[in-house]
């Protein structure tokens, strides 16, 4: 089912004599359970036309480096053989994704899209409808709950915005039908890049290359769902009671395939459901809640990714404190090296850079020590999003933007006041030491960046 409050037409331009019907898919890399997908099945077969799927890939996305592009990469050249399997070419250009889109648009009868949260993402889509001379409509997919039938406003935390999600979700968590596409479209003589060999079409990008590809996370649909096989069969039972210690292996491990949108999260949460075990409402809470809060704040928030995104009192507290004597400053090379005096932060750090991704407990204590090392909090602030969004395959994401900001007093209520932090809430290195073994997960590390 596609619901009404899913879609959004985003210019009012009439339906135009074209030769197909067009879906730009940008942040939901997928063949199947995703609504533009369908949505734009449904309109072609409407029309009688045939449907073409356009992914534009640009060099310079935003804080993307090849690790980034390789991942992405290894996911649409999935997502390119499921399409062909149900008779829909999928055209993939080298340029800026709006660009490529008005292009393709000249000839298409109608343009359907998915939906992005950040400022560049919504600047690209508002681009594409202004240009465009065909309708353009968005359908939105990435989340369970649509982000304005959750809520009309900014939420303060997930206390305010699960009621109102908890109201929606028997609506919302139903199956999605795939549909047969009745003009098939694989004889379409469009231009394409080709992305067959990764490593190949990765070197005829002008991307930064410092941070390569990691081996732990391969891209791909198939990938996710064996991610998804694993955690249900293997860690879900533990979930609850185990997710926040780090070395106990609990977590799904899908969130850099929900970033690249390679699966999706009613697709995940109808799989967990059905499982029935013991840990499903702690991850749904993750998985709907908690995330779906984080597209509440950068929908809702234009200052998502800065120290100006954060409430008053967190700002106020944390100025009120800038000039606190910090135990050292350290400079953005160390931290970035992982030479820091905190072996826990340090150990944080460099799974980060060796895996593509940081246990998500560890990353909140992680954002909380910058403030003791930088001048001020809105450096720690900018470093923060600097090194998550280098290193982390989900990275750039409004999880990750909703995360960090959290750190800072985000989400979360004024404690008690204390030097630096304020009134923000305060982690420590003995606290980690309380709830699990941090020594261990040191080791672990070692382990995995040896290898």
């Amino acid at each position: 089912m596609i619901h009404d409050e899913r879609i959004q037409p985003l210019n009012d331009a009439q339906i135009a004599n074209g030769r197909f019907v067009l879906y730009w898919m940008q942040a939901s890399q997928r063949a199947e359970y995703n609504h533009a997908l369908e949505y734009a099945v449904d309109r072609a077969n409407e029309l009688r036309q045939p449907l073409i799927v356009f992914f534009g890939i640009t060099d310079r996305y935003p804080e993307a480096n090849e690790r980034h592009y390789f991942f992405m990469l290894e996911g649409l050249k999935e997502t390119r053989r499921a399409l062909e399997k149900r008779g829909i070419r999928m055209v993939i250009r080298h340029e800026s994704p709006e660009i490529g889109a008005v292009k393709l648009a000249r000839d298409a009868s109608l343009v359907v899209t998915d939906r992005g949260y950040l400022r560049f993402q919504r600047a690209w889509r508002d681009h594409v409808a202004r240009a465009a001379k065909c309708p353009v409509i968005q359908v939105e997919t990435d989340v369970v709950v649509p982000v304005e039938a959750a809520s009309p406003k900014e939420e303060y935390a997930a206390v305010t915005l699960r009621p109102k999600i908890a109201k929606k979700l028997p609506d919302y968590l139903v199956p999605l039908k795939t549909r047969r596409l009745k003009k098939p479209s694989l004889d379409t003589d469009l231009e394409s890049f080709d992305i067959q060999d990764t490593r190949e079409a990765v070197s005829r990008l002008r991307i930064e290359r410092t941070v390569g590809p990691v081996a732990e996370f391969r891209g791909g649909t198939a990938e996710a769902k064996r991610h998804l096989d694993t955690f249900i069969e293997k860690k879900l039972d533990r979930y609850a009671d185990m997710r926040n210690i780090p070395a106990a292996d609990c977590q799904s491990n899908l969130s850099p395939y929900l970033h690249f949108g390679q699966i999706s999260p009613l697709y995940i949460a109808l799989r967990v459901l059905d499982a029935r075990e013991h840990g499903a409402e702690a991850f749904l809470e993750e998985l709907i809640v908690r995330r779906e809060l984080s597209m509440n704040f950068c929908h809702y928030n234009a200052a998502y990714d800065s120290f100006d995104g954060l409430p008053d009192w967190a700002k106020r507290s944390l100025q009120e404190h800038a000039g606190d004597r910090r135990p050292e400053i350290i400079p953005l090379d160390r931290l970035e090296a992982g030479d820091s005096p905190d072996p826990y932060w340090n150990a944080a750090q460099r799974e980060m850079i060796c895996t593509g991704k940081m246990h998500g407990y560890l990353r909140m204590y992680w954002g909380k020590r910058l403030l003791e090392w930088t001048k001020t909090p809105e450096e720690a602030f900018r470093i923060a999003v600097y090194l998550n969004n280098k290193y982390e395959l989900d990275g750039r994401d409004p999880n990750s933007f909703a995360g960090i900001a959290w750190s800072f007093g985000k989400h979360d209520r004024p404690w008690f006041r204390r030097l630096i932090f304020g009134n923000v809430r305060y982690m420590s290195a003995g606290g980690l030491e309380r709830k699990f073994d941090a020594p261990g997960y040191v080791a672990k590390v070692e382990r995995e960046c040896r290898t």
